[in-house]
């Protein structure tokens, strides 16, 4: 599986990094640590053989899409396993969906994920991931005492393998 996510700068990335270190010392799971899963949000997922067909796509994004700002609001959970930071959808989160989506999804052999699909994406920055039951309820209550609602930027965006996260190929947005 290969990953299409935005990063952040340097003051939002402190900010995530900070819940996301919390979170595992609260709650004892340090997934997002021990896997190196930097501050991000994922536009799209692929099923792909290899990352080969999917980096001329990607390349050829480069110079045609714009940096931004949202406004990060609440914390969610995806049950059972994930507690994440939500932004609010706004146009520049709507149509990067849109743009990720047209170049990729006509890439012979691989598939794209249902849940990164215009309209069905739900815009999440992953904070705790496979957490349990009990690490799921100290997570959420270390966020309610912790989480300050922010405006984040996102500045660039990359491909990537996961499990553990390594960057494939990364540029900076408009």
């Amino acid at each position: 599986m290969y990953l299409i996510s935005i990063y952040f700068d340097e003051k939002t990335n402190k900010i995530l990094q900070r819940y996301i270190d919390r979170i595992a010392e609260k709650s004892g799971n340090y997934f997002m640590i021990e896997n190196k899963v930097p501050p991000h949000m994922t536009i799209a997922s692929i099923e792909a053989r290899n990352v080969n067909v999917l980096k001329p796509a990607f390349e050829d994004l480069n110079g045609k899409l714009c940096a931004g700002n949202m406004k990060v609001v609440s914390i969610g959970q995806l049950f059972p396993y994930v507690l994440y930071a939500m932004p609010v959808m706004n146009q520049k989160l709507f149509d990067l969906s849109g743009e990720i989506y047209k170049a990729f999804c006509d890439i012979p052999e691989t598939t794209l994920s249902e849940y990164y699909k215009p309209f069905s994406w739900l815009p999440h920055i992953t904070l705790g991931k496979t957490l349990d039951k009990v690490q799921m309820q100290k997570a959420f209550q270390t966020m309610q005492e912790k989480f300050i609602p922010f405006t984040a930027r996102f500045g660039e965006i990359g491909l990537a393998k996961v499990n553990p996260h390594e960057d494939v190929a990364k540029f900076t947005l408009l």
